[in-house]
């Protein structure tokens, strides 16, 4: 079977080769004709497939897929408008006190709203939450809760590995479904490609049931890069909601030698907030497992913490205090939607600004818009300062970035690299009023191709603190001032302005 398979392979590049002009012809009539796609992805694709000969078909053919989007997701995006429960709580919304709104959000009353209208993302209030940048802590944690658990288990990530840190998830996942807890885990289709079959039958044996996004159709082989689940979201029995960068595997726990400590974000929520992660998890799982949660409506009955339930730490200490009236708003985008709903929160924050803006990300390839509001931000007084990386873990998104980074110190702004291993963190914090941080790494694949969930913030405590590690990071980095940029070497340059040309497509 794949002896035929390779040959089958090698006689489709033959002829490939033999008919390269033909072709190319074809894919670029279709890319500018039959596609509607940004005029600068089009000049890109088009560069691509005509002075790449072949890899640049081969490209194509793994990432331009925007012609079966329509198709792919048109179900997905039909259920995430009937099935969308938080619609019902819009008049609360609306008909509240507004003066209400305004203490919670200050001037971020319009965003509160568009997320609202746009999405049906219900600003929370009774909500506590906890901060995690060590992957230790955050799966320590995560598995306490998860002993703890009695009824439900929802888990969603888009890296699923089969190593120790899977591995000490794995059996209490089984123990509690034997238990009788319903426990349900939606890995992405190239995320979790690595996972043995084996390994996920064992769950299913279990009582475990296991959901695949976008799976592959040839084993591992998955020539579909485009439109990944790129979500990290665990729900424990309502009460506890878990979302951010780390993924499972050992790297995100530092054990990798080829990236070192590694720097994130993780968010833990305890109160309404959780109902939205739980809204997300169930549209992902009902399109990838065929499942339909909406039918139980145990799953989404909100949890309000008490004045005397408290989030522990390892230590047994409460890790904060409850306040109510903590806004929170759980937002979500991806290719089965019509509004780049996470970018555009990313834009208004950023024109509201008036003190400051942190960024943390590990890609940097904005699209035109965001560039732009960041530069005119630096110009206009506010202090934005971006961190990313000090290494790569893709050369041509990194260097991508690292051609960014020179428009925003042209503009005035402060950049820095993370010196301390690898920075994986996603967010931004502004004026010490907001915060949004998740799963979206701030470039256009994020924004526009992969399904992503983020949290926003609305809560001068939670940011401050936000901030406070933002700041600590910085004793971490090395700042890329102008003279250091300027004096990069010419390798360096070919590097970024070759990625930079091909950053519409990364």
């Amino acid at each position: 079977m794949v002896e035929i398979f390779w040959e089958t392979a090698q006689a489709v590049c033959v002829w490939i080769s033999d008919h390269i002009f033909f072709v190319n012809l074809i894919l670029s009539v279709g890319i500018v004709f039959f596609q509607r796609r940004d005029p600068k992805t089009v000049w890109a694709w088009l560069l691509a497939l005509n002075f790449i000969p072949v890899f640049g078909i081969i490209f194509y053919l793994l990432f331009c897929q925007d012609f079966k989007k329509s198709r792919m997701f048109r179900i997905k995006e039909v259920e995430d408008r009937l099935n969308l429960p938080a619609r019902i709580q819009e008049g609360y919304i609306k008909s509240r006190n507004l003066a209400l709104l305004g203490e919670l959000a200050g001037d971020y009353e319009s965003l509160v709203l568009y997320n609202l209208d746009t999405s049906g993302s219900v600003l929370t209030t009774n909500n506590q939450v906890r901060i995690f940048t060590d992957g230790e802590e955050k799966f320590a944690d995560l598995r306490r809760e998860l002993e703890a658990a009695r009824r439900y288990i929802h888990i969603e990530y888009y890296i699923i590995k089969n190593d120790e840190v899977f591995g000490s998830i794995a059996p209490i996942l089984e123990r509690k479904a034997e238990e009788g807890v319903e426990v349900r885990i939606l890995a992405d289709g190239m995320g979790g490609r690595f996972m043995p079959a084996k390994q996920w039958d064992r769950l299913r044996r279990a009582g475990v049931q296991v959901g695949i996004f976008f799976p592959p159709v040839l084993g591992r082989l998955n020539l579909r890069v485009n439109y990944r689940n790129h979500r990290k979201i665990v729900v424990i029995d309502g009460r506890y909601g878990y979302v951010g960068g780390f993924n499972i595997g050992r790297e995100y726990v530092s054990k990798d030698p080829k990236f070192g400590y590694w720097r994130d974000t993780h968010l833990k929520f305890c109160g309404e907030a959780v109902l939205g992660l739980q809204i997300r998890f169930a549209l992902d799982w009902n399109y990838a497992a065929g499942e339909n949660l909406f039918k139980n409506a145990e799953y989404f009955e909100p949890h309000i913490p008490t004045d005397r339930e408290q989030m522990r730490e390892d230590s047994g200490k409460y890790s904060c205090v409850h306040i109510p009236e903590v806004g929170v708003q759980i937002i979500a985008s991806g290719p089965d939607t019509m509004y780049r709903q996470i970018r555009d929160n990313y834009l208004e924050l950023f024109h509201k600004a008036k003190k400051h803006i942190y960024i943390q990300t590990p890609y940097f390839v904005p699209d035109d818009a965001v560039l732009s509001a960041l530069q005119i931000a630096a110009r206009s007084g506010v202090d934005v300062r971006l961190m990313i990386p000090c290494k790569p873990d893709h050369p041509f998104v990194y260097w991508a970035t690292y051609s960014y980074v020179g428009d925003l110190l042209r503009a005035g702004a402060r950049c820095y690299t993370y010196e301390n291993g690898f920075l994986h963190a996603k967010g931004v914090c502004v004026d010490g009023n907001v915060c949004c941080y998740g799963t979206a790494n701030m470039d256009i694949r994020s924004f526009e191709l992969n399904f992503e969930v983020n949290a926003v913030i609305y809560n001068s405590q939670t940011t401050r603190e936000m901030e406070d590690i933002f700041e600590k990071d910085l004793e971490q980095c090395r700042e890329v001032t102008m003279d250091i940029y300027q004096s990069r070497s010419l390798t360096v340059r070919f590097k970024e302005q070759c990625s930079r040309l091909l950053s519409p497509l990364l």
